[in-house]
């Protein structure tokens, strides 16, 4: 009942506010204001004259300009007629607003509205509205949001992926498919559904899994996912040459601080292939002009120690200053690559005590380790 209190009140003022202009006669205007005003001037130059403020001269042709103007508005004036509004069309407009307003909303609700929809009871409302609720029950409803909505290609999209880290490989694989149905298809969404079909086999590359690769690395030759996934097929298929060779031109093109490099440079070694002679956990800008170039010269008892020196030298400065998120993912990363598991895992507890009191750094750091295959 409050509600349609409201909706009342809502309609009284809308028709007040046409009523309102409507009750009121219109007035002409005359124009005698200005009259008065170009009179009291008049009176003002002589005042000023008498006070020796102006001359007679500068006096005289005030009087004339303020002379004329009088005598235009005077007959602007008289030739003006008041306009008055029609008694019967105001009167019309009164009855159609105070009717017809009411008429017209009700259809509109009747026809657009759900007048026979029930409430919504409060805790009810609530409970939709807590994002605190448990993943499962988020996904949960955002499933029921589909069911009644399969075209709803952004739903699919965001679901898909947390389907696929909930373990829910065939619902992720279903929902990848209707992401790209509707949403479209792209080089990541090929990959991720390639990915969440792996995952529904065990880890293992299938003839699906392998072809969705394919279909990405054809809408991106850099897509590093597919790239990586065609590679493991080739070592489970026993190709291990092709694999090596594939992700060496990963590792020969990427970023040298990709966050995928390590396992790539990790699966490179797994099946026999040489490393590219890049300071591993370190990129370039780091690096003094000319370090790389002298590293390829060195032995691999120089390069060991000139890479451990720039790495513990990095481990120095983030002591002193711990707000540099990308050092320390650098640091987590080279501690990896050489294969040092305890000291990276060491450097992952002092990273997050040193940005624990910043909650965009940490999560900055969260995601980082989330990519190097770390728990973030």
């Amino acid at each position: 009942m409050t509600l349609w209190f409201v909706f009342a009140l809502m309609t009284v003022a809308a028709i007040f506010a046409v009523l309102w202009p409507l009750s009121r006669r219109g007035r002409a205007d005359t124009g005698g204001s200005e009259v008065v005003v170009y009179r009291d001037q008049l009176a003002e130059i002589d005042r000023d004259m008498a006070s020796g403020i102006i001359g007679a001269a500068e006096a005289d042709a005030a009087r004339i300009e303020i002379s004329r103007r009088l005598l235009a508005a005077a007959d602007q004036s008289g030739r003006e007629a008041p306009v008055q509004g029609s008694l019967t069309l105001r009167r019309a407009a009164a009855i159609v607003a105070l009717v017809g307003l009411p008429v017209i909303a009700s259809g509109v609700y009747l026809a657009l509205g759900s007048p026979r929809l029930g409430d919504f009871p409060l805790a009810e409302r609530s409970k939709v509205a807590d994002a605190n609720q448990p993943l499962a029950n988020l996904v949960a409803q955002v499933e029921a949001h589909l069911e009644k909505n399969p075209t709803d290609g952004r739903g699919w999209t965001v679901l898909a992926p947390v389907l696929s880290r909930l373990g829910r490989y065939d619902d992720a694989v279903r929902a990848y498919r209707n992401a790209i149905t509707y949403a479209g298809y792209s080089a990541d969404r090929r990959a991720d559904l390639g990915e969440a079909l792996m995952g529904s086999a065990g880890g293992v590359v299938t003839a699906d899994a392998k072809a969705e690769f394919e279909r990405a690395v054809a809408l991106n030759g850099d897509d590093a996912k597919a790239n990586y996934f065609l590679g493991l097929a080739a070592e489970q298929d026993g190709r291990k040459a092709d694999a090596a060779a594939l992700w060496q031109k990963m590792l020969a093109k990427g970023p040298s601080d990709a966050p995928w490099r390590p396992l790539v440079q990790a699966a490179l070694v797994r099946v026999g292939g040489t490393v590219p002679d890049v300071a591993p956990g370190v990129s370039a800008p780091t690096l003094p002009d000319g370090a790389v170039a002298a590293a390829k010269d060195m032995s691999e008892a120089d390069r060991g120690a000139m890479i451990k020196g720039m790495v513990d030298r990095l481990a120095t400065r983030l002591k002193t200053n711990g707000d540099d998120v990308e050092g320390w993912l650098r640091l987590v990363r080279a501690y990896l690559v050489m294969g040092d598991r305890d000291k990276a895992m060491s450097a992952l507890a002092d990273a997050r005590q040193a940005v624990a009191n910043n909650a965009d750094r940490l999560r900055q750091l969260n995601e980082g380790l989330k990519n190097l295959g770390l728990d973030g």
